[in-house]
């Protein structure tokens, strides 16, 4: 674990430009140990200063970042169904394809895209549902 965290931290980030461990300690990570003096030190104040605005920076560009990957990723999304406790629904056949039907072929996979109507049993999450099956993502079914 020591050994990843080093590489992690020893590596330029493609967000901050920098490593992590100058951007937390503005210096390069040592590879061996050195004695440290004890007291108060001017030097020591003003890193704290200097590692402070360097971490609001940080900070705001990482926020940044984060707001365009969000903007990237909604782009195509939609908003997502209401389901009920009682909603009878399809489920699509794309995912199951490849993993339970493999020698089904592409006609009747063309022919029925989703399976029986099931009736949902309980609310999981805003994503998830209970059906007569186990668990499923909201993705893959529809209303019946």
């Amino acid at each position: 674990m020591v050994t990843t965290e080093f590489a992690f931290n020893n590596k330029i980030h493609t967000v901050i430009k920098s490593l992590p461990f100058k951007v937390n300690y503005k210096r390069e990570p040592r590879m061996c140990f050195d004695i440290r003096k004890k007291g108060k030190n001017e030097k020591a104040e003003q890193f704290v200063k200097e590692m402070k605005d360097r971490h609001k920076e940080v900070k705001a560009v990482l926020v940044k970042s984060q707001e365009e990957m969000k903007r990237y990723t909604d782009r195509n999304r939609k908003e997502a169904e209401e389901y009920s406790v009682g909603d009878k629904v399809l489920i699509s056949m794309k995912d199951f394809l490849i993993e339970l039907m493999k020698r089904v072929t592409k006609k009747l996979t063309e022919k029925y895209k989703y399976i029986r109507p099931y009736v949902i049993k309980k609310i999981i999450s805003e994503n998830a549902v209970e059906l007569e099956l186990p668990v499923v993502n909201v993705r893959r079914i529809v209303k019946y």
